[in-house]
């Protein structure tokens, strides 16, 4: 066996959720190695969805530009019931939400993702797979095997199983990973459809059988290019994984390993749909003829849906499909994951730095399963009702979808503070907002321009008053600066009220970067109540707000900052 290599963090599984967690601890200058046990990306186009919140996140990395250039939109979603249109879906979001719906196939979101963390300095080491673990106090011994067929050992600080959901992390861990498993299977295949339906809107058409219920469903995902749809259907008796007779399905994934999970691509069995079976099923459920073309790949999927008991054990944890899975429905499951990684991600770089303590770590499972256990319990409900079934008014049910309402107001790092009604508070999702202006640029900014490739907190400050914000700016300084203990990387921002007082101000006349809130949409969004502070995180969630008012600025900074080293436990 090869000696121990070192490392702060070590990643397995680089899919989307792997490599969004190393792209988030490389910005935060933390050393990282990334394991994958497969010699190159699947060619599969198996999570397409894009939602605008994992869109939000990407661009804090200077990411979505790229994304959005490779991606097809998503306008909407038809539903037909036995031929006849029943409901059209628009995604159309406020007007303060930057960015849409799209549709990327997988393999190129990989793609993508890889070449971003390659320029952070960190690459792929295709075909290594983990074999095992242990971890101490200090950190985690893990044993790998390489592409070479050479067995390494590495000591990391911290292990993230990104493996999916055949995770050998979780299993080395010993977490539960309650659920069942869907008793229909489904074929999938990457084709183009010749028919005369919108560019840009989803299929979902079911039929009903005699006794009202579901028995026969079509549901198609634009992808990029002309007509090309990802398509998704109940598999025909010829293609059925299932054991012969009446036995329950077959556990073997592409992996072999047999675990007893029923869920993803069924690879290498000889079972592939072929083009006439998408085509027969497209003649008894497209809502318009349509003759399919060019299967770039088919496969059978089998569907389950679990979670683990915890999130993280000591110094192991588990992100996307090593710690929940479910129905494709809504697109839902690539994009938790990348939001698992990047919760976790900041919070590992403050501890290894030394800026937080350990049990900051703890919240990772504190805030994240309970956004795993939604996702699961939503996807099941709109898998077997459809989401026009969703009891919720429309806005509320597509902000959702987009999950945008995602927060973390009852975790443990959201202090309990006045909010006005209406206002995003701790925990909640930052808003993103027009209107930012500065002397020397043509063109408004976003808030999204203004934080674009800031790594750590960033600290907004908004008065109408410039001297109150240039003493504000001085006090936060000065704490950071006080005694050079160790903290976290926070930038100071400031934002002036559309009109100043006593006499309008230039940004540029403020000792840290100034925007002046032209557009009046900061005030819309943020509502403070005079002079205010807010604490952006680094995943776009608020951790804090507290008003700019002597001798409020002060303890308030300390207690955010005890927050992170000692997070309190919330009834």
């Amino acid at each position: 066996m090869a000696h121990t290599a070192t490392t702060d963090v070590l990643i397995t599984g680089a899919g989307p959720v792997g490599l969004s967690a190393a792209a988030e601890l490389r910005r935060h200058g933390v050393r990282c190695r990334l394991v994958d046990r497969l010699p190159a990306r699947l060619p599969y186009a198996k999570a397409v969805g894009i939602q605008p919140r994992t869109l939000e996140i990407w661009d804090r990395m200077g990411l979505a530009r790229t994304i959005l250039e490779a991606s097809a939109v998503l306008r909407g979603q038809l539903v037909y019931v036995n031929g006849r249109e029943r409901a059209r879906l628009d995604l159309t979001l406020p007007p303060e939400v930057p960015y849409g719906f799209a549709a990327l196939p997988q393999y190129d979101t990989e793609r993508l993702l890889e070449e971003y963390v390659a320029g952070l300095g960190t690459r792929i080491e295709r075909g290594t797979e983990l074999l095992s673990f242990t971890q101490d106090d200090g950190g985690v011994t893990a044993r790998l095997r390489t592409a070479s067929g050479t067995e390494e050992e590495v000591r990391a600080g911290y292990l993230i199983g990104c493996d999916g959901a055949h995770s050998t992390v979780r299993k080395g861990l010993g977490l539960t990973f309650e659920g069942a498993a869907f008793e229909e299977e489904y074929m999938l295949g990457d084709v183009e459809a010749d028919w005369a339906l919108p560019h840009g809107y989803g299929i979902r058409s079911v039929h009903h059988g005699a006794d009202g219920t579901p028995d026969d469903v079509l549901v198609c995902v634009p992808l990029p290019g002309t007509g090309r749809y990802r398509m998704s259907m109940l598999v025909p008796p010829e293609l059925s994984t299932r054991t012969r007779g009446d036995g329950p399905p077959s556990t073997t994934d592409a992996r072999g390993d047999g675990d007893g999970v029923t869920h993803g691509l069924t690879t290498g069995e000889g079972r592939a749909p072929e083009l006439h079976h998408l085509q027969a099923v497209v003649d008894r459920l497209a809502p318009v003829p349509a003759v399919l073309s060019r299967l770039r790949w088919s496969s059978v999927f089998r569907i389950s849906h679990r979670i683990v008991d915890r999130y993280t054990d000591g110094r192991v944890f588990v992100a996307g499909d090593a710690a929940h899975i479910h129905p494709p429905t809504g697109a839902q499951g690539m994009n938790t994951g990348v939001q698992d990684a990047c919760n976790l991600a900041w919070k590992l770089a403050l501890v290894i730095r030394g800026e937080a303590g350990p049990a900051l770590l703890a919240t990772y499972d504190a805030e994240r399963r309970p956004v795993g256990e939604e996702v699961v319990g939503r996807t099941v409900r709109h898998a077997t009702r459809g989401i026009e079934a969703d009891p919720d008014d429309p806005r509320a049910v597509l902000l959702r979808e987009a999950q945008l309402l995602v927060g973390y107001r009852d975790g443990p790092l959201a202090p309990v503070t006045d909010v006005p009604p209406g206002a995003p508070g701790p925990g909640d999702r930052a808003p993103d907002c027009g209107g930012l202006t500065v002397p020397a640029s043509a063109y408004p900014w976003r808030l999204l321009d203004v934080l674009r490739g800031r790594a750590g907190h960033v600290i907004v400050l908004y008065a109408a008053d410039p001297a109150r914000l240039t003493a504000a700016a001085e006090t936060v300084r000065g704490l950071w600066e006080a005694d050079g203990t160790a903290r976290p990387s926070l930038e100071v921002i400031a934002v002036l009220a559309r009109e100043t007082a006593p006499a309008p101000a230039a940004p540029d006349a403020l000792p840290v970067p100034a925007y002046r809130d032209a557009a009046g949409e900061f005030v819309r969004l943020y509502r403070p109540e005079g002079p205010t502070a807010f604490i952006l995180r680094p995943d776009g969630h608020l951790a804090t707000r507290f008003p700019l008012t002597e001798p409020t600025t002060l303890p308030s900074l300390h207690t955010w900052l005890k927050t992170l080293s000692t997070p309190p436990t919330r009834p």
